[in-house]
């Protein structure tokens, strides 16, 4: 039998779990927009036509792709870091910090990865 805690949504937005709350609900997404660019790009093979041709046309749209691949690395990155204090129990105790460093590698990087997609979505 599953809990019940009986917390409301208000109750529950309203959570303050500040970094690690964060990159939790931001893995979700993350993993959610990688199911969703899947399941675009396979509807787009399959069915083909127009409707193929419109799929195509919206995860070939700049937007989609600053999305997907902010879910992608954010993903990646994130798991990297949940990887190593799996392996490492130890650094439990750090995670807050590891959680800075995750954010510092993950901003540069993407922020490169969005100025490259918005200079070359024009032409």
């Amino acid at each position: 039998m599953g809990l019940n805690r009986n917390v409301s949504l208000a109750a529950g937005l309203r959570y303050k779990g500040q970094g690690p709350m964060l990159t939790f609900v931001l893995h979700r997404i993350g993993g959610l927009g990688m199911a969703i660019f899947v399941t675009v790009h396979i509807l787009a093979s399959f069915l083909g036509g127009d409707i193929g041709k419109s799929l195509n046309a919206f995860y070939e749209n700049w937007l989609f792709q600053i999305f997907i691949f902010f879910c992608a690395l954010f993903h990646a990155i994130n798991g990297l870091r949940i990887t190593i204090i799996d392996l490492f129990p130890k650094l439990l105790v750090h995670q807050r910090e590891a959680i800075w460093v995750e954010w510092a590698v993950f901003l540069p990087i993407f922020a490169i990865a969005v100025f490259v997609i918005i200079s070359t979505a024009g032409g």
